[in-house]
């Protein structure tokens, strides 16, 4: 039980630290700190993938794949953002 709630209590604080610096960013930053976060979800996906292929119980299972579900999105999501937000930068000769 404690373990469970120190888990939560570090879920909330990363919540309240995510929107904090999210919010405080200036536009010129967004692509740079999108490419790092597609990197963190590439992690999270290597961690999904290992918590969907352990044979713990079904919602051990179950959870592992709606997390690589959740970061694969998250992934695509943000490498389509971001090469849309460079693709602005081009000039119209060059492709």
């Amino acid at each position: 039980m404690e373990f469970m709630l120190l888990l939560l209590f570090t879920f909330v604080l990363a919540i309240f630290l995510g929107f904090e610096l999210i919010v405080k960013v200036p536009s010129q930053l967004h692509t740079p700190l999108m490419s790092g976060a597609n990197a963190i979800s590439g992690i999270t996906i290597v961690g999904a993938l290992i918590a969907s292929g352990e044979n713990h119980s079904v919602l051990s299972t179950a959870l592992g794949v709606a997390a690589l579900v959740c970061a694969t999105i998250n992934v695509v999501g943000g490498y389509m953002v971001t090469n849309r937000m460079l693709s602005m930068f081009k000039t119209k000769g060059s492709k």
